[in-house]
């Protein structure tokens, strides 16, 4: 801890700087590594000098966390944000809409929620779905370092969902990962990037069922620590209603089109090491029902 806060501390631009070089002392240390980051490039058919490229944006990610982490509440990303096409989010919170912010494991997800929470949280206060970390003291550091003013954390589990859908009715706005690998029974198999791969329902039958406004935001990181871009679109296609086999595999194939589609808008910094068609861990499935909607 005494490490990460003095890491914190340091200038964005070294960390930036020594983030590149981890990537590529992982990359180099790791065959497992080496060779999912390739095939998953292939796959998509990315340049082999876009995949060069991710190796040090996927480190400077990682060391980037300590200064987003241990941010002072008083001091804003500000400047640091640069918005693109950011008018759709604007509109669906003006008409005070349930959103629903869509990301890839892509730039720094971490920079979504909070350049939201300072463009509308005050208005419209945001709920992230994630995955608490194995270690103890990590997932305690992880809970009080993304805590603050109108955002809120919520576990990936049923009490997390039941927390994500009172948010959405109230009309405030959630975040989810929809790239991210589901518990088994919580998704359905669907292409993406030509292999099947285990992609949640969760999201969709939020969306659904609340009329959420689903809008995709992915933060492109800027060169010389100068910050993010953030890029704000939408689904490729609408979503099928109903809760059927045919409905759920629709919204799963529209979702990973929407996923690929951001990824190839800059290939570089997404995290091409993610394993994302490995087999879904064992759970029980939480549901999105009448039993909920009291919750």
């Amino acid at each position: 801890m005494f490490l990460i806060r003095w890491i914190s501390r340091w200038p964005l631009g070294l960390l930036h700087a020594l983030g590149a070089a981890l990537g590529w002392l992982v990359w180099a240390l790791s065959p497992t590594y080496r060779r999912r980051l390739a095939a998953n490039g292939r796959l998509a058919g990315v340049s082999r000098q876009a995949l060069r490229r991710s190796v040090a944006e996927t480190g400077r990610m990682v060391a980037e966390l300590p200064w987003l982490w241990l941010r002072p509440h008083d001091e804003p990303l500000g400047e640091r944000i640069e918005w693109v096409d950011a008018r759709f989010l604007d509109e669906a919170v003006a008409a005070r809409r349930p959103v629903m912010l869509l990301t890839p494991h892509m730039g720094t997800f971490e920079v979504v929620a909070r350049s939201y929470v300072e463009r509308h949280g005050a208005v419209q206060p945001l709920t992230v779905l994630y995955r608490p970390a194995r270690q103890p003291w990590l997932r305690e550091f992880q809970e009080s370092a993304r805590a603050r003013p109108m955002l809120a954390t919520a576990p990936a589990n049923l009490a997390g969902v039941r927390q994500m859908l009172r948010a959405l009715k109230r009309g405030e706005s959630i975040a989810v990962l929809p790239d991210q690998v589901p518990p088994d029974g919580q998704g359905v198999w669907a292409p993406f990037f030509g292999l099947p791969a285990y992609t949640m329902t969760l999201a969709a039958r939020l969306i659904l069922q609340t009329g959420a406004v689903p809008v995709v935001m992915r933060a492109e990181r800027l060169p010389h620590g100068r910050g993010w871009r953030m890029h704000v679109s939408t689904l490729v296609a609408p979503l099928m209603p109903g809760t059927d086999s045919a409905a759920l595999a629709q919204c799963a194939e529209v979702m990973n089109r929407t996923m690929e589609a951001t990824i190839l808008a800059d290939p570089s910094q997404y995290l091409w090491s993610y394993n994302r068609y490995k087999q879904p861990r064992p759970a029980a499935a939480p549901t999105i029902g009448p039993e909920n909607d009291a919750a």
